[in-house]
């Protein structure tokens, strides 16, 4: 088991930092997959589940006409 092992000591500042960052997107990610998979939040995604491809309202960007 020690190829498991965990040097602590000798994990620089950068370690720390990916450590961190990585334990919190497996945090968000286990959030969001229960979110998005808990029976009581479908009606709010079957509302929203055309929004990318709804291009009715014209977004002014600048261009001249």
């Amino acid at each position: 088991m020690g190829y498991l092992g965990m040097d602590v000591a000798a994990m620089t500042t950068n370690d720390w930092i990916g450590m961190f960052f990585s334990v919190a997107v497996f945090i968000g990610m286990v959030y969001v997959y229960v979110m998005v998979f808990h029976p009581a939040n479908k009606d709010m995604f079957e509302s929203q589940r055309g929004m990318a491809l709804d291009d009715d309202d014209h977004i002014n960007m600048g261009e001249k006409r």
